[in-house]
């Protein structure tokens, strides 16, 4: 029986890895195949076959609900109904559109869209909109965010832009309830912590500041201020020991048998608080995890303990296939199956405090190789917060709140309880802020298969009981971490990285002792490219620190993420061609021409016009050469500036070169091009930028020169080996079933 589970569960994870879905054709006949072999001993590769089927059908639904490929980018009146908690801060609206139809074309069951300045948007409302949208797309960067794999889990179908709108119809249902409650939560007094009091009601992080997010992170303890599993298990688990303790005490009704009574109120009291949060994908999860823990406390403890867990993992993906692409459903598994390794086996009883130190130690080891392989920040304070927040979340401010909730027709006593756990988050803040600063989070440098495969090995053998032999060379095999298996560029050789940041800007320049920046990305809105494009991407390629930030000009779209950038590197030297126009916090010096200096064997040179009238012609441009292979680097200069920059005794030829002001149609003058003569043209610039960039002319000009053109929208972040004379290589190339070319 276990292994006909663990062949189901293992074919519907399997989607997860693949590079493509697999033809219908192929799928059918896996279904046959799988009819065959289930009346046999062969069952277990029957389930697989029609696990793996399952995923994959579903799957390729959730892409065909895709935006047709026609309707890309253009502007369309539509009208749908807002479903979930709308987003709003710094400006900026984001919300969910269903039942969304429009005259001129099929349109998703789902979209995702984001509104400027947009009116306050309430759950349940019926909006008529013109909304520019846009078939599902991210960046693609080294170990960042997988943008593209989130919309598909939440079977997304497009995202878009709102021009303009009205509203059709007041809101309405369950999700107009919800949004009344948030309303009234937020305007309880709570010391100033009403937003992460919504967080914990009613599932809306809206409403907690960035600090406080960068806070939660530091510390490990995100999943605290994110209603999950361990949110619903807990008011479980209370729900749960409250009638087992009236029960003990005697002060139980003997006509009802308590075990069933505590398994039904416990799985209500879960279905409930799943409800009133959304009953988003996780918390759907997480309410079938509890009910099947249930069932096996109730009717089948003789099974074993791991029973429920598998059952709930084949549960989970049966319902929602796509699960498996949310990093949330490897970690709320990995732990669970972790406290069912440390705990399930052991002989004797432990004291309350040795078990739940014991757990958060089990955690921080054996959550590692996951937070390793999801491309996650790790918590080196995380133990220790976790061991204070989550009884003082879980025991007291969640239970305080809901009940205060409750309440809440009860003006005084609601918003008391309302109040008393705020103030307990507010005091937990302070303490959380406080480990921040002394132990930051720390984002390990991307591994190879062999070294992640060490790192496991070692956690693996670190949880297991003390004296099991060979235990202790567990702390060895977690070297890796601590001295990065990367490889570093040869000498006289760099390795540049021409980051996917949208409409924007950032270069990475490698040597085999230096990094250098070429600008830092925009920052959009509360959307800061710097801080979560760029700097996870130079960590994950083991960019400890910069020896140079070299912004080219002072414009957003390439200085906007700098400030990020110096706090979370350090930076010993920064340079720009408007230095009086970027903050003061950067201490940037001018960019002069001649500047010349040479890092293991690669040769640097700068170049900037002294009668520049604006920011794009006073851009600083950086010529790299490595063992004669060079790249030019132009920031937003125009055709006056590249005329000047013609009139200068740089020598311009290059293989390599970045097309001035991301292909605009004044720029990339015909005779700049011809003294460049690039054999291949960088463009760095956002799907459907209202720019128009790169402009048809710019772009045919290009190809007379039968120039390669290498473009972030199409292929992700770009990788150059200088000094190898080789092509570059796009990470969108490599392949994933969700992510469009």
């Amino acid at each position: 029986m276990r292994i006909g589970i663990v062949a189901l569960a293992a074919g519907l994870l399997a989607v997860r890895f693949l590079p493509a879905l697999p033809p219908f054709w192929l799928l059918g006949a896996l279904v046959v195949a799988a009819l065959m072999l289930l009346p046999w001993r062969s069952y277990p590769l029957g389930l697989f076959f029609l696990g793996f089927t399952w995923a994959c059908t579903s799957a390729q639904w959730a892409l065909d609900d895709h935006l047709a490929l026609e309707l890309d980018g253009r502007t369309l009146w539509l009208q749908g109904r807002v479903v979930g908690l709308p987003e709003a801060g710094e400006g900026v609206v984001r919300f969910q559109l269903e039942q969304a139809s429009s005259r001129r074309a099929k349109l998703p069951a789902r979209l995702r869209l984001t509104w400027y300045g947009g009116p306050a948007l309430h759950a349940g409302e019926t909006w008529r909109l013109a909304v520019r949208v846009k078939r599902p797309r991210g960046l693609v960067n080294p170990q960042a965010f997988d943008y593209e794999a989130w919309l598909l889990a939440q079977r997304i179908g497009a995202t878009g832009t709102v021009k303009s709108g009205e509203l059709v119809q007041s809101a309405t249902g369950l999700g107009a309830w919800r949004d009344s409650l948030r309303q009234r939560v937020l305007a309880t007094p709570a010391q100033g912590r009403q937003g992460a009091l919504a967080a914990l009601v009613l599932g809306d992080g809206s409403g907690l500041s960035r600090a406080d997010w960068q806070v939660l992170q530091n510390t490990g303890t995100v999943h605290l201020m994110v209603i999950s599993g361990q949110h619903i298990g807990l008011l479980a688990g209370l729900l749960y020991g409250l009638v087992a303790g009236l029960a003990r005490l005697g002060c139980w009704p003997r006509a009802w048998p308590w075990l069933p009574w505590a398994c039904a109120l416990a799985f209500a009291g879960a279905l409930g608080y799943g409800l009133l949060a959304g009953f988003a994908v996780p918390l759907q999860r997480a309410c079938v995890m509890v009910g099947l823990v249930l069932l096996w406390r109730w009717r089948f403890r003789h099974l074993g303990v791991w029973l429920p867990l598998l059952l709930a993992l084949v549960a989970v993906l049966l319902l929602e296939p796509l699960a498996s692409l949310q990093a949330g459903f490897w970690l709320s598994f990995g732990a669970v199956a972790l406290l069912l390794l440390l705990f399930s086996g052991r002989l004797g009883a432990w004291p309350w405090w040795r078990t739940w130190m014991r757990a958060q130690w089990a955690m921080a080891i054996g959550l590692l190789p996951l937070l390793l392989a999801l491309g996650l920040p790790v918590s080196v304070s995380g133990p220790l917060a976790n061991l204070l927040a989550v009884p003082v979340v879980g025991l007291l401010v969640v239970p305080l709140a809901l009940l205060g909730t409750l309440l809440l027709p009860l003006p005084w006593l609601g918003a008391g309880l309302l109040w008393l756990a705020g103030s307990l988050l507010d005091l937990l803040f302070t303490l959380l802020g406080q480990m921040a600063l002394w132990l930051p989070a720390w984002l390990p440098s991307a591994l190879p298969l062999w070294a992640w495969s060490m790192v496991m090995l070692g956690a693996l053998l670190l949880l297991l009981p003390a004296g099991i032999p060979m235990r202790s060379l567990g702390g060895l095999l977690l070297l890796p971490l601590l001295f990065s298996p990367q490889q570093r560029p040869d000498h006289g050789q760099a390795e540049v990285w021409l980051l996917d940041v949208g409409q924007g800007l950032a270069v990475l320049l490698r040597t085999q002792q230096h990094e250098l920046l070429y600008d830092a990305g925009p920052r959009f809105g509360d959307f800061d490219t710097g801080e979560r494009v760029v700097l996870p991407s130079l960590r994950a390629l083991d960019v400890r620190g910069l020896d140079l930030l070299l912004l080219s000009h002072a414009d957003n779209d390439h200085s906007g993420g700098a400030p990020a950038i110096q706090r979370g590197l350090p930076v010993q030297r920064v340079l720009s061609g408007e230095p009086d126009q970027l903050p003061r916090i950067l201490q940037a010096e001018a960019c002069v021409s001649g500047q010349r200096w040479e890092w293991d064997g690669v040769r640097f040179s700068t170049w900037q016009w002294a009668a520049a009238r604006d920011g794009n012609q006073a851009s600083c441009v950086l010529r790299v050469e490595a063992r004669g292979e060079r790249l030019l680097l132009t920031g937003d200069i125009d055709s006056r500036a590249e005329r000047a920059l013609l009139d200068s005794d740089l020598d311009l030829r290059a293989e390599w070169l970045l097309a001035p002001h991301h292909g605009s149609r004044g720029s990339s003058s015909q005779a700049f091009l011809q003294r460049v003569a690039p054999q291949a043209a960088l463009i760095s610039r956002g799907q459907h930028n209202g720019f128009g960039h790169p402009h048809a002319e710019v772009v045919a000009r290009y190809r007379a020169l039968a120039a390669q053109l290498y473009d972030t929208v199409l292929q992700g972040a770009l990788r150059i080996r200088l000094g190898a004379f080789e092509q570059a290589q796009g990470l969108r190339d490599q392949a994933r079933f969700w992510r469009e070319k």
